[in-house]
């Protein structure tokens, strides 16, 4: 009879920021975590992540299965390190000024891309 391998190696890379990432993608292990929490499966997680193998993202899956403590808490930190990276950029007036008028552009440019298409558009 053949020996089994009782262990298998997982998937990840930690960037210098310490964020996990999928095999040599760009994709986080973030995101898996959270396709797979809204309800998604390991195929259609590889559907949005095309960069990424199946097997890998199983095995993505099975390591926040087997380690849920440590993936929540490492999901919490990164959380709090992105809000404290936004947090700045949001209260300062020059930024809130800078998506209003982002907001009014992207606005301006739907209507009247609505217009030019005429009463049928809206049908």
């Amino acid at each position: 009879m053949n020996a089994l391998e009782t262990t298998i190696e997982v998937p990840f890379t930690v960037t210098e920021q310490g964020t996990i990432r999928i095999a040599k993608s760009r994709v986080s292990l973030d995101s898996v975590v959270h396709h797979y929490k809204l309800g998604a499966t390991a195929e259609q997680i590889a559907y949005s992540f095309p960069s990424l193998r199946l097997a890998d993202i199983h095995l993505a899956i099975a390591y926040y299965l087997t380690h849920r403590e440590e993936v929540e808490a490492y999901l919490s930190e990164q959380e709090a390190e992105a809000d404290a990276l936004l947090q700045p950029n949001e209260s300062d007036p020059q930024h809130q000024r800078r998506m209003t008028e982002l907001r009014e552009h992207i606005l301006a440019r739907w209507a009247a891309r609505r217009q030019a298409e005429g009463p049928t558009a809206s049908k």
